[in-house]
Parts: C-alpha cells; structure tokens; sequence
C-alpha cells in the first residue's frame, strides 16, 4: 500500500454535512452533490479524497454519551497553528475532554461534525502566545 486514497463518511443530512466541510473545515470541494445521483460529496485534503456518503447509518449516535474522545474512531485533519486555534475557539464545549491534547510532537483538538463523527484536528506548530488552559494526555478520563 502506498497511501489511503479515499475516506467515506456517512452522514444523515448531507446539505448540512456538506455545509460543514466546505465552510467550516474549508475543504477543497472536489465534486459537490449535483454531481452525483445519489447523495454524495467530495472533498481533497491533500492527497486523499474525503467522500460524504448519506446513508442514514449514522443516525442514532447521541453524541451526549461521548465521553472521552479516544472512545469513538475518528478522522484528523493537520493545519497550521493559526487555524488550529481558530477552531478550537470556534468547535469548542461540545463535549467532555475535547482537548486539546499533548501528542508528544503535535497538538490535538476533538469536535463533532453535523452527525456527530468525530474529527480532530492537529498541529505540529508550537503556540504563538501563552496557552490559556493546560494540555490533556491520553490518561485523562
């Protein structure tokens, strides 16, 4: 194997899902919905193409009941210092423990999209300024 080439996610409400990546996480929209007939999107994050898919299989998830973000697959996503701290301000308090974290050579930061995946985002850039809360490890329950 050489590299992963592609991520589906299923979502339950692909035009907000679809909202989301595009506007929040500002991904790069590959091929939007009107491009296929049935419910599907997709975006490039690098390399790799992250393909929405509404299935319904995500419905039912309460994303409440998330306690600790090592619980839940997710996927990440690496940005710069900038836009890390962005979304942590932005993506923050949606559920206990969501960082960030002290991965040893990068920081992390866990949020929900729409349906409730779970999706980090990293840095390997250091702080600008002062950090206003502690990191967590792993071992924070």
């Amino acid at each position: 194997m050489r590299a992963i080439d592609h991520v589906n996610v299923d979502v339950n409400d692909l035009e907000s899902a679809y909202a989301f990546y595009r506007d929040v996480l500002e991904l790069t929209v590959r091929r939007p919905p009107s491009d296929f007939a049935g419910e599907h999107a997709m975006f490039e994050v690098g390399d790799t193409v992250l393909t929405l898919v509404e299935t319904g299989r995500a419905d039912g998830w309460n994303p409440v009941d998330l306690e600790h973000p090592l619980d839940k697959a997710h996927l990440a996503f690496e940005t710069g210092r900038s836009s890390y701290d962005a979304f942590v301000d932005e993506l923050d308090g949606q559920f206990p423990n969501q960082g960030p974290y002290d991965w040893g050579e990068f920081e992390g930061f866990y949020f929900l999209d729409p349906d409730g995946n779970l999706l980090e985002v990293v840095t390997y850039e250091p702080p600008i300024e002062e950090r206003d809360r502690p990191l967590l490890t792993h071992d924070v329950t």
